[in-house]
């Protein structure tokens, strides 16, 4: 699962990592965003390249309500080319999440002990996530919205928790983001776990746990 994620850069900073355009101008400084909130993501509408935001948790096009959205924060890899709620997005509708960090919480007796995973070179993580665009039918509004895929942990991971977000590689960046690409097999190749040298796990306050509390203090080791 990954229900918790840090976007300390600003969009422009996004925007010149990925050789998009800005078009939210977003401060960033961000370090407890949790689904329901909007969530900077890398799309590639109409075959250009865009930071832009999105509703954290997918809601699919055919939903009577957006409630169901806060039950798709997430969709797995296994899966997620069989989902009607995420299959036509997998083809069409595919996009990057650029964080810090995400964290995720260890069971330890009768309490959860967060842990902030981030890279071991210091680079964002570069999670693979969907889109898509639902119509409010009562106002007739749209809402954009997105979901991170999950697949299962690797070695560093797997003391933590048993799932972990999908973090793409630079090499693969284009084919992901690229929309005319609708070669399911391969796109579901791209969806492992990433190699235990990538990142790195240590524990952080409890802090975390509340979503009201937003400080860079959230990733301080303790």
């Amino acid at each position: 699962m990954c229900g918790r994620i840090t976007q300390n850069l600003t969009s422009d900073e996004i925007a010149e990592l990925f050789g998009a355009e800005d078009e939210v101008q977003s401060p960033g400084g961000r370090f407890n965003v949790a689904p329901t909130q909007n969530i900077l993501a890398v799309a590639e509408p109409d075959d250009h390249r865009v930071v832009t935001t999105y509703r954290w948790g997918l809601i699919p096009p055919w939903a009577e309500s957006a409630k169901i959205g806060a039950q798709m924060i997430n969709a797995r890899s296994e899966t997620v080319a069989e989902k009607p709620s995420f299959r036509a997005a997998l083809r069409k509708t595919r996009c990057i999440i650029p964080a810090d960090a995400f964290y995720e919480w260890q069971r330890g007796g009768a309490a959860k002990v967060p842990h902030a995973i981030v890279r071991q070179d210091g680079r964002p993580l570069a999670l693979a996530g969907l889109w898509t665009t639902w119509r409010d039918p009562a106002t007739e509004e749209k809402v954009r919205s997105c979901t991170i895929i999950t697949t299962s942990a690797n070695q560093t991971l797997a003391p933590i928790h048993e799932r972990m977000p999908v973090i793409l590689p630079d090499e693969s960046w284009d084919e992901w983001l690229d929309p005319n690409n609708s070669d399911v097999p391969a796109l579901q190749s791209l969806l492992a776990p990433s190699p235990v040298e990538v990142v790195r796990a240590y524990r952080v306050s409890t802090l975390v746990n509340n979503v009201r509390n937003d400080s860079p203090e959230l990733l301080v080791p303790v």
